[in-house]
């Protein structure tokens, strides 16, 4: 079974890519002067306040079955707790713009992970085919001014490397809170509360944050947007997204979120877009299209030359 995304989801895909490209920006700024592991917990636990309020003012129950907490917990820690590590870890010895090119690599591991553990996510031709084009698109689109000058460390390209696959367990997941009947906002506020939980000892070992000096107010602005629109808000998207497309499909918008920083620089900073920009929007284009597949569908139903 292939699963298909109408309208409203790729908008809400390309969407999605603005505010997780924004993401990669706001957590450098914050790691200037925070440790990742104190970045990670201030993201996700002022996430989960905001989500708390959202439920309260909406209306929303929060659940209180224990095996609902515990698919909170283990997504916590598929899509929270150590893919954010791993890529905050990385970020503090290799450029943000080369952090989001190695987290384009989770759809292929999504497909993957999706194949081996689902029944109705199996790998075909045209996933593969979709994948490797939106790869080369991410290359294309970068070019090579992420690898100038030295070579970045291995542990800091493994790390994120470590982390796309965590995203693509977390993916899969992730489908058991459709089955559980958890609302997208729900589910958000239930991984973010249950990461900070797991975060706090790991904080108060690891980078004793009494002795740390206060950050400063560009740093806490970075810390509070990475946490509310990076986030909060962005998980609440991303789980209905999963909910009607899958695994596969939600993690495309890793595929996505470097297009969204060239259009962000391009809009807001001024910066040009050259040809090979566009020549890598065209080519993760069509790989999204291939991965859907209705492409293919198109091109079956379309009258042959001959009549």
């Amino acid at each position: 079974m292939t699963r298909q995304m109408g309208l409203l989801e790729w908008g809400l895909l390309l969407f999605l890519s603005v505010l997780w490209g924004g993401s990669f920006f706001f957590s450098k700024v914050a790691l200037a002067e925070l440790p990742p592991f104190t970045v990670v917990l201030g993201r996700v636990g002022i996430a989960a306040l905001a989500l708390l309020v959202y439920l309260r003012a909406t209306g929303r129950p929060i659940p209180t079955d224990g095996a609902v907490w515990r698919a909170f917990f283990g997504m916590g820690l598929l899509n929270n707790l150590i893919p954010f590590s791993l890529i905050f870890w990385g970020q503090t010895a290799i450029a943000s713009g080369l952090a989001s090119i190695l987290n384009a690599t989770t759809p292929i591991f999504s497909i993957l992970v999706a194949h081996l553990m689902t029944t109705d996510e199996k790998m075909t031709a045209n996933k593969v085919a979709g994948v490797l084009l939106g790869i080369l698109g991410v290359a294309v689109l970068m070019g090579g001014s992420a690898f100038s000058g030295e070579g970045p460390p291995l542990w800091a390209l493994f790390a994120c490397l470590g982390a796309a696959l965590s995203y693509g367990f977390a993916g899969t997941f992730g489908r058991r809170f459709r089955r559980m009947g958890i609302a997208p906002a729900v589910g958000a506020f239930g991984q973010t509360t249950a990461t900070t939980v797991m975060m706090l000892p790991l904080v108060i070992l690891v980078d004793a944050p009494w002795k740390l000096a206060a950050p400063g107010p560009v740093t806490v602005g970075a810390l509070m947007a990475l946490a509310l629109i990076s986030t909060a808000l962005a998980y609440i998207i991303y789980f209905h997204i999963l909910e009607v497309g899958g695994a596969t499909n939600s993690s495309l918008v890793t595929l996505l979120i470097p297009v969204s920083a060239i259009l962000l620089g391009s809009l807001v900073l001024g910066e040009r877009l050259s040809s090979n920009h566009f020549l890598g929007m065209a080519l993760i284009a069509l790989g999204l299209l291939s991965i859907d597949g209705r492409v293919f569908t198109i091109l079956k139903r379309a009258p042959s030359p001959g009549g």
